[in-house]
């Protein structure tokens, strides 16, 4: 047992508390100062007897998560102390009426949409995404419970080390699925790019390690590449008497990654790996004009790609985001983006929500974050979906870019990227939503569908007639048209589900099942229904067939012959698991543990030995293996945590795994023989299946290979693109 030093960890503590009141002393008046050490001393007795999976004590933590609220979003003393109480109500004794006595009802309010919903859930449900709507809920009151728990979660996604692998994954999930596009959305870039490298960093290590490496590799001629390539600027800007500073820094890992897959290359060929940033000190109001003068003197020395201009000085994007954006070709034959903003700009660009009021009360100025946060109020508020549902539909709102567009009048509407002619009428008005039949732009009839382009002026066309219909559904993506549009339909459907449960009940006679509350969610998730409603709703218009209830029926009946072990999530899986094989035995070994329970390969992600994985415990259909960057493991885990369960490949069993790979080249006499020689002559290995195209001279194979583990895959991979006229080789997902 380790000995600890506590003289040693409380002079650690204070000098971490002088540190967050340093960092806070720009925010700090009157008796603030007294109220956040009083908040601090409530905390640190409350924490004494914690401590952190690391070993360090539990204090740590909140003061942490306090000063990122300073440090990096720019809070004040309100959200220090509730960032340093944030955790004693779930975690100690302290009720939330003695934090409302002791600071006040502002201060218990917000610990309150802190703190994690408790107790047991229905099934179909995730007490995750419910908690998740708690603290979203939590937007129509006051913004800072969101930006605290932006600060929480960094802090333990930085400290994520120290947690066991299933724990890890489940957490970095949640986070790249819903806390990065929050950070995002509300503007906070430099811990948006952060969470997003630290997800990437616990879900494919390998990948995040090596862009890392390539990164720091080329450091140095990064660095030189930059000072030749702003010393023309540099130059021209002193000229014209011009304050700024000129930063150059990679890309995020996250993003370049993005990239790679995004275009199917390697490192090497990506061209934008780092953006070049000039921040101007101007008065706000002429920062228009500065920064324009400062794009023509760039595009003076270097030739602009006229498809690379992004103007958000003249309209910002939603999340408050300004800067006018560029990339321009360099002497030395490589595309660079330069990015040009005040430097009030930049410090909303870093800091987000709490910057952008600041400079509210000294410019007045508006923007169309203010209007997206109303905007998601209004949907929370008078949402009735369930909690999966919620966070689904607040999540598309996340990411979007946006749309701008013009009503007859000239008055400017944003809406997110794809939306409708039918978005923007419920835009405008429920009413006019409700009633659109369609819409004219530049005076020609379009469909309701039609998805709206940058400058369209829109006139929305009605009739008392029309209704909402189910379809329409299927046309918007705004969450204010979502809403209306089930809100309308809800009514009808309700309806029809009663209609629907009796023809279940009565089919569920026939076969002499009994209808309990485990068996109306087992038949909804047979039929894979989000809900009950839809589900119901879809047996009483015949859109699913009564009939097909019975194969519902055999499927339950079949399940019961096999071992699909008892346990219905992680916990009770790792305890079934350490019963059978012993205390130290917490991880499913895949070719192993056959014996022990049942488990099948995920077909979405087919992952073969060598491959980062997880174990799922599904509803009714056992454990699955996923891969950890299967398309669909970040919703699993994100929503469903309590489920995924640690796995690992068993070494000693040889088995043979399907993987697919593409093969790109030019085309010649001879090439499929010279990478089938690879293939089958050097590398031993059988090929399942192999679908071959070529136009205008360019190659294209697909072909699935049975292997034994990635590393048997990646060596093929490195000889068949040492084949003469071989482009690129890459695996792809297996598609059956």
């Amino acid at each position: 047992m380790v000995e600890i030093d506590t003289a040693e960890e409380n002079k650690e503590i204070a000098r971490r508390y002088r540190h967050l009141l340093k960092q806070a002393q720009p925010y700090l008046q009157d008796d603030d100062a007294s109220i956040i050490r009083k908040a601090f001393n409530v905390a640190l007795e409350a924490h004494k007897d914690m401590r952190r999976k690391s070993g360090e004590p539990y204090i740590y933590h909140p003061i942490e998560v306090a000063r990122i609220c300073v440090d990096e979003i720019g809070l004040g003393t309100t959200s220090i102390v509730a960032a340093l109480l944030h955790d004693v109500v779930e975690d100690t004794d302290i009720t939330l009426k003695e934090i409302e006595e002791l600071f006040g009802p502002k201060v218990a309010q917000i610990i309150d949409g802190l703190t994690k919903i408790s107790g047991v859930f229905e099934k179909g449900t995730s007490q995750q995404a419910e908690n998740f709507r708690k603290m979203l809920l939590t937007l129509s009151e006051d913004l800072r419970v969101i930006l605290i728990k932006l600060a929480d979660r960094l802090h333990n996604m930085r400290t994520l080390n120290s947690m066991p692998r299933n724990k890890q994954l489940k957490i970095a999930s949640e986070t790249i699925y819903l806390y990065a596009p929050l950070a995002h959305r509300l503007g906070l870039y430099a811990i948006k790019s952060e969470l997003e490298d630290l997800w990437l960093k616990y879900s494919n290590y390998n990948v995040y390690k090596e862009i890392a490496n390539k990164i720091n590799e080329t450091k140095r001629a990064r660095g030189t590449f930059i000072k030749s390539f702003i010393e023309p600027i540099k130059k021209e800007l002193d000229e014209n008497n011009l304050k700024y500073e000129i930063k150059g820094r990679p890309k995020s890992i996250h993003s370049i990654w993005n990239k790679m897959r995004a275009q199917n290359v390697p490192f090497e060929e990506i061209y934008d790996l780092f953006a070049i940033r000039i921040i101007l000190d101007c008065p706000f109001e002429i920062e228009k004009a500065i920064c324009w003068q400062v794009y023509s003197i760039v595009t003076d020395y270097y030739k602009p790609n006229p498809d690379r201009l992004r103007d958000w000085i003249s309209t910002s994007k939603a999340n408050g985001y300004e800067s006018l954006h560029t990339t321009v070709m360099s002497k030395s034959g490589k595309w660079v983006e330069v990015q040009i903003r005040t430097r009030r700009m930049d410090e909303i660009a870093e800091k987000g929500y709490a910057a952008h009021w600041k400079y509210k009360e000294k410019t007045n100025k508006s923007s169309s974050l203010d209007e997206w946060v109303a905007k998601i109020r209004d949907m929370m508020t008078e949402s009735d979906a369930t909690a999966l549902e919620f966070v689904d539909e607040f999540k598309s709102n996340l990411y979007n870019d946006e749309v701008f567009v013009f009503t007859p009048k000239g008055d400017l509407k944003i809406l997110p990227k794809d939306s409708t002619a039918l978005d923007f009428a419920f835009d405008i008005h429920t009413e006019v939503g409700a009633k659109c039949i369609g819409a004219k732009v530049s005076q020609k009839l379009v469909p309701l569908n039609y998805k709206l382009k940058n400058g369209d002026q829109v006139e929305i066309i009605t009739s008392n007639k029309q209704k909402p219909a189910e379809g329409w559904l299927g046309y918007v993506v705004t969450s204010k048209a979502r809403a209306r549009i089930r809100e309308s339909l809800q009514e009808e459907k309700k309806i029809r589900s009663e209609e629907g449960r009796e023809i279940v009940l009565r089919k569920l006679k026939q076969m002499k099942i009994e209808p309990s509350s485990d068996i109306w969610h087992e038949i909804r998730s047979f039929f894979n229904e989000k809900n009950q409603m839809d589900f119901l709703s879809k047996i009483a218009t015949g859109e699913i067939d009564s009939k097909e209830l019975k194969r519902f029926k055999e499927k339950k009946e079949s399940l019961k012959q096999k071992k699909t072990g008892n346990a219905p999530d992680a916990k009770s899986f790792e305890k079934e698991l350490k019963n059978v094989k012993g205390e130290e035995h917490d991880v499913l070994l895949i070719g192993e543990d056959m014996d022990v329970v049942e488990y099948t390969i995920a077909q979405c992600c087919k992952p073969i030995p060598g491959d980062e994985v997880f174990g799922f415990v599904t509803v009714s259909e056992g454990i699955k293996i996923h891969r950890t960057n299967c398309p669909n493991a970040v919703e699993l885990m994100s929503n469903h945590g309590h489920r995924v369960i640690k796995a690992g490949w068993a070494s000693k069993k040889q088995t043979r795994f399907v993987a697919s790979m593409l093969v790109i080249g030019t085309d010649r006499v001879g090439l499929i023989s010279d990478i089938t020689k690879v293939i089958s002559e050097q590398m031993k290995v059988n090929v399942r299946s192999m679908s071959i195209s070529s136009e205008d001279g360019i190659f294209e194979g697909k072909i699935q290979l049975f292997i034994s583990d990635t590393d048997h895959l990646n060596d093929l991979i490195k000889l068949i693109r040492k084949v003469p006229d071989i482009i690129k080789v890459h695996r792809i997902e297996d598609k059956d």
